[in-house]
C-alpha cells in the first residue's frame, strides 16, 4: 500500500510539472478551403478548428477562410505552398492532373466502400503513405480531414438505369470521372460550380454529381431536375484533406502536432457519422419534394467499377508512387476479402421493417389481433 501511495504521488508531481516552453506555446494559424459554406466548412474545416482549439485550451486558433478569400478553391494546396495560409482543407482528388495518385487518396471509382476505407487509412497504413507523398511530391504535410459515404451518381433531367440510358448523357463532372464515364458511353463536360444549376435549368446539360444526398439538399439541383440516381458508382467514398505549410509544422512542439493528428481523425470520424445519419433523412427530403430516386442496374455498378480498376492498372505502369500506394490497397482488398460473410447478418427486409415499427402500429401485410 505504501510503495502504491509513493508511486501515485511520484506520478503526480510529474503530471503538476511544468512542461517546456515551447509546449506551452500559442499559435494564431490561418486556414484557405476550397468551400463557401456547407457540411465541408461546418462539419469539416470549421470544426476542426474549434476541436483544436478545444483540445489545445485555446492556444492554437485557427481561421477558417472561404474558398477564393485567400486563393482559388481549387489550388488550396498552391495557397499553403506559397505560405499564403498556415494550412488548407481540400480534395486531393483536384490534384490529380499534377499526379494521378491524388485520386486513390480521395476516392476514384476503383475504390472501396467508406468503412474499408477507414480500414485502410488508419490501420492498414493508408495514412503514413499519404503523409509520404504529400511531403516528397508536394512538399506539404498532409492528412485525412473529413469523409463522405458514397455520393449520388446523378440529379437527372432523364431517367438513368441502365448502360444504354448513359449513352450520350450529357453530365457534369470533374477530374479522373471525365476519362472513365467516356468508356461507360457518357458525353461528360466539365464547368465551374456556379454554372451547374443554370445549364440544368435550361438544359444545356441532362445531369450532373456534387456530393452526398445530404449536401445536396441545398444546392437545390431537385428544383430543376426529376430524378435522383444512386448510388454514386463514380465516388464510392471521397476522403478529404488537411494539407499543412512545413514551416508552420515545425513552429508546433511534437506533442501539439499530435493533438493536430488527433483534432482531425475526430473531425474525421464525426464527419462520417454526421454524413451517414443525416444522409437517411436527406433521402425522403427529396422524394417529398417530387423527385423519384432510381437505382442502377447492378451491371452499370459492376462496369463502373471495372473501368476504374482498369484505368488504375493503367496509370500504375507510368507512376510509381501510384503503383506503390495501389498495391497497399490491393493488398488491403485481398485481406478483407469475404468479410461480409462475418461482419454482416443476412436479415429479410420485411422482417427489419416489421421491426423497426413503433408498438402498436402494424405493417401492410399484418394486421392486429383480435
Amino acid at each position: 500500500m505504501r510503495i502504491a501511495n509513493v508511486l501515485l504521488g511520484a506520478s503526480l508531481l510529474l503530471w503538476a510539472a511544468p512542461v517546456s516552453a515551447q509546449e506551452q506555446k500559442s499559435h494564431e494559424f490561418t486556414m484557405a478551403t476550397g468551400w463557401a459554406g456547407g457540411p465541408l466548412m461546418e462539419v469539416g474545416a470549421q470544426a476542426f478548428a474549434d476541436e483544436v482549439e478545444q483540445l489545445s485550451n485555446g492556444r492554437i486558433t485557427i481561421e477558417v477562410y472561404p474558398a477564393g478569400t485567400l486563393g482559388p478553391g481549387l489550388k488550396v494546396p498552391e495557397t499553403v505552398q506559397n505560405g499564403i495560409a498556415d494550412m488548407g482543407h481540400t480534395w486531393s482528388g483536384y490534384d490529380w492532373g499534377i499526379d494521378p495518385t491524388a485520386v486513390l487518396f480521395g476516392g476514384y471509382a476503383g475504390s472501396f466502400d467508406t468503412e474499408r476505407m477507414l480500414h485502410w487509412l488508419y490501420r492498414g497504413g493508408g495514412v503514413e503513405l499519404w503523409a509520404d507523398w504529400r511531403k516528397e511530391k508536394f512538399n506539404l504535410v498532409g492528412m485525412p480531414l473529413f469523409i463522405r459515404t458514397a455520393e449520388v451518381f446523378l440529379h437527372s433531367r432523364k431517367p438513368v438505369r441502365s448502360l444504354e440510358d448513359i449513352k450520350g448523357l450529357k453530365l457534369r463532372t470533374a477530374g479522373a470521372w471525365l476519362e472513365m464515364a467516356r468508356e461507360l458511353g457518357a458525353a461528360p463536360v466539365t464547368m465551374p460550380g456556379g454554372d451547374v444549376y443554370t445549364a440544368l435549368e435550361r438544359g444545356t446539360i441532362d445531369a450532373t454529381e456534387w456530393g452526398t444526398l445530404w449536401e445536396d439538399q441545398a444546392v437545390g439541383f431537385h428544383q430543376v431536375t426529376k430524378y435522383v440516381i444512386i448510388p454514386g458508382v463514380h465516388q464510392p467514398t471521397a476522403p478529404f484533406e488537411l494539407v499543412i505549410n512545413p514551416d508552420s509544422w515545425a513552429e508546433l512542439s511534437e506533442s501539439d502536432q499530435e493533438l493536430i493528428r488527433t483534432a482531425a481523425f475526430n473531425t474525421t470520424i464525426n464527419s462520417w457519422l454526421s454524413i451517414g445519419q443525416n444522409d437517411a433523412k436527406a433521402l425522403q427530403f427529396f422524394k417529398d419534394e417530387g423527385n423519384e430516386i432510381i437505382e442502377l442496374d447492378p451491371e452499370v455498378q459492376y462496369q463502373a467499377h471495372e473501368i476504374g480498376l482498369r484505368w488504375a492498372e493503367g496509370i500504375a505502369k507510368e507512376n510509381d508512387w501510384f503503383a506503390k500506394v495501389l498495391k497497399s490497397q490491393k493488398e488491403f482488398v485481398q485481406l478483407w476479402a469475404g468479410a461480409d460473410r462475418y461482419r454482416k447478418v443476412m436479415v429479410r427486409e420485411e422482417a427489419s421493417a416489421t421491426a423497426a415499427q413503433p408498438a402498436g402500429s402494424a405493417s401492410d401485410d399484418t394486421k392486429p389481433a383480435e
